[in-house]
């Protein structure tokens, strides 16, 4: 008898001593993830704010970080586990245009559309107008005759840089005959304002803030370029995304959490005041607000422009966040259009690799959450005349205007 109670008292103590090192593994789930100071990096600033990381159990040391470049560096070496990320740089590092060739990190989910814009200096005001495309080559010759000109993007093959060559080519500009450099998103409107170039690609609050200062005024945004394209992703470490595969999932649940209160208009206010902090975006609430409002004003006395479905958005009945392969092999093939690199035999499984759709509709599907069923199905963008298709892109890239 004196035997069974003694084994009773350990089997309470065993339990007991699993209980709480489960609990204290559970509380000391942390995750390192970075962002750049813009609107978009919403999803991760909101989910820390409202609880939600802690709500699913993980602790998130969230870091401002300082250019994409630094993001690249410390997702691949590990000193990030993910980040707020240009949907294509994982492809552009891939390939080596944006990095060393063959380096990997993976895209878990979608975490915004729109939201960016062309920033003209006022070198072209009065010269052109808002989307006002077919006046751009002769507004950039008419510059040309004065000073050189020079366009500024975030990240060499990220979005903005292919948004911009996108503009060019429609505009009838070989990107090749202008100069292309690579700024970071928080010091556009600075060097704009000191002259070192005369337009820019860049996410928000930045287009509105060089309008708010006089500084330059917005020519497009990039929903008028393509209407809901990808724009930043959650993009993490390959060892994080292959090892801790149910961290990744609770990291995925709170940020869609957070797309969802995102994507409530009536959260927007709230969530512009969060943002302008000087810890996170540290820009003036008023242009942080209209602009993810859908209210651009465009400066150069042009107005404002309303989007009313087209805005800035990050959920859109789950449509936003599922991470498309066939997207992945757009930017893929713009890097071969454009001669930044020839497009892989391997793309699609290049595609395959980088995004990972299964493990988001495992996520998707938990939370009762629709899943798109469009990827791998042909589309065609905004200023393009020719369909993208992703299981034959050639056609298209040979077709396509530089």
């Amino acid at each position: 008898m004196k035997h069974l109670h003694i084994k009773s008292k350990l089997f309470i103590v065993t339990v007991l001593f699993i209980l709480v090192a489960h609990s204290f593994s559970y509380a000391q789930r942390t995750v390192k993830l970075g962002f750049i100071a813009l609107t978009d990096c919403a999803p991760l600033v909101i989910a820390k704010e409202l609880g939600l990381f802690k709500k699913y159990g993980i602790d998130i040391q969230l870091t401002k970080e300082a250019s994409w470049a630094v993001v690249r560096d410390k997702i691949l070496n590990g000193e990030l586990d993910g980040a707020h990320c240009l949907f294509s740089m994982p492809f552009s590092v891939y390939e080596g245009i944006g990095g060393k060739a063959g380096s990997e990190m993976r895209i878990a989910m979608t975490l915004s559309n729109n939201g960016q814009a062309i920033t003209l200096s006022k070198d072209f005001c009065g010269l052109v107008g808002f989307k006002e495309t077919k006046k751009v080559a002769g507004a950039v010759k008419s510059v040309k005759a004065r000073k050189e000109v020079t366009f500024a993007m975030t990240f060499p093959g990220g979005t903005h840089d292919i948004w911009l060559r996108n503009w060019l080519s429609a505009a009838g500009i070989n990107s090749k005959s202008v100069g292309i450099i690579t700024i970071p998103p928080p010091q556009m409107v600075a060097n704009m304002r000191v002259d070192n170039m005369e337009g820019f690609c860049v996410g928000e609050p930045w287009n509105g803030v060089a309008a708010t200062q006089n500084i330059g005024f917005t020519e497009i945004a990039s929903q008028d370029i393509w209407k809901n394209h990808p724009e930043k992703a959650l993009v993490v470490n390959k060892a994080f995304s292959e090892k801790r595969r149910e961290d990744l999932k609770l990291v995925m649940k709170a940020l869609i959490e957070a797309c969802q209160w995102l994507d409530n208009m009536g959260n927007r206010k709230k969530a512009a005041a969060i943002l302008s902090k000087p810890n996170y975006v540290n820009a003036p609430l008023a242009v942080i607000e209209g602009r993810l409002m859908g209210s651009n004003d465009l400066g150069c006395e042009l107005g404002v422009q309303k989007y009313k479905d087209d805005y800035m958005t990050f959920y859109r009945g789950g449509q936003v966040n599922a991470p498309r392969k066939s997207y992945g092999i757009w930017f893929m093939a713009q890097y071969a259009r454009f001669s930044m690199a020839g497009l892989p035999a391997g793309y699609k499984n290049i595609a395959e690799t980088i995004i990972m759709d299964e493990l988001y509709a495992e996520v998707a599907k938990s939370m009762g959450i629709p899943v798109p069923a469009d990827d791998m199905k042909p589309f065609k963008t905004n200023l393009e005349t020719i369909t993208f298709d992703p299981n034959n892109p050639n056609p298209y890239i040979a077709g396509s205007t530089k």
